[in-house]
């Protein structure tokens, strides 16, 4: 008797302001539709890193003819300079971060110029002598490439040492960015939906008045009192974290999966998997976020 008359009051208060339940159901479907793009975004960091920090290489540019790089003064780099280098990439120093070395000689330099830039007006503009060799260095961590860096910026043979976790560093800044923001617009709307749910419970309960007055005259517990209230904004906020994560399933089902995939061949993208992970925790935030917001208005306004 006790559960059928719960239900029966959730859905009578349910019905009795379906304006402001939708109201709810759609502030806390942006809020944690913006909660789960930051947190999906976060996952697409995170495999990029793993993706690329794995692929990419510190190249240590030797000096080419008429350099005027410090390090480059006697020209050329001399067969005696390569070898130099050479040692020190193979030095028990390095060892603990270097995994592989190659060495890129002029004409696959030259190869490699004339295929990234096949049919722009760079193609052919720097002849075969003039390109630069280089040893390409796989490195055990990719985060420790400064070592590589500080180790061969003053080396003799060595015009320039260029690190592609650079260009991969401002890539993931930008991106932490987009999250930072993401995350500031998803704070604001739960703020306005807790002030909301708090609204709608205030009102539920106002207009019920009289049937909670004879509930505490017959000496119902705060608790019989208060959940039918409770499950009203909790029932509403987990229909708006159900929807926001459909909605974030869809996107990422026919965006990223469907179109993204398709124009960024090789490349690791967050897939459905990942938003099955991070439904569960839209759901659990609209329950905690209606539950304690409810909780502090009954407490207010239904208190025996």
């Amino acid at each position: 008797m006790r559960s059928g008359f719960i239900l029966s009051e959730v859905w009578s208060g349910l019905r009795k302001n379906v304006s402001m339940v939708l109201s709810v159901v759609l502030v806390t479907f942006v809020s944690l539709l913006f909660v789960g793009a930051a947190i999906l975004l976060q996952m697409q960091v995170g495999q990029m890193k793993d993706y690329w920090y794995d692929r990419v290489q510190v190249s240590v540019f030797l000096c080419p003819p008429d350099s005027e790089a410090t390090n480059c003064v006697e020209g050329e780099v001399t067969d005696a300079q390569k070898k130099n280098i050479e040692d020190q990439l193979g030095s028990s120093e390095l060892a603990p971060y270097v995994d592989e070395v190659y060495f890129e000689d002029k004409g696959e330099a030259f190869e490699h110029f004339q295929d990234q830039f096949k049919g722009t007006s760079l193609e052919g503009t720097v002849p075969e002598e003039e390109m630069n060799e280089s040893f390409r260095v796989k490195l055990k961590d990719a985060e420790k490439y400064d070592i590589i860096k500080e180790s061969f910026s003053s080396t003799q043979g060595v015009e320039e040492v260029v690190d592609q976790n650079q260009l991969l560093d401002r890539l993931f800044g930008v991106l932490n960015i987009a999250t930072v923001v993401a995350v500031a617009i998803a704070g604001i709307m739960l703020l306005c939906a807790m002030l909301l749910i708090a609204t709608t419970i205030r009102l539920s309960a106002f207009s019920r008045r009289r049937e909670t007055g004879i509930m505490r005259l017959v000496g119902a517990s705060n608790s019989f009192i208060q959940l039918p209230f409770l499950l009203e904004g909790v029932i509403a906020a987990a229909i708006g974290a159900t929807l926001s994560a459909g909605a974030l399933g869809l996107l990422v089902h026919f965006g990223v999966s469907g179109w993204l995939q398709g124009q960024a061949t090789g490349f690791s993208l967050i897939s459905g998997v990942n938003v099955l992970i991070v439904a569960p925790i839209l759901i659990a935030i609209g329950v905690i976020m209606a539950g304690a917001s409810s909780l502090i208005t009954l407490n207010k306004y239904t208190k025996v």
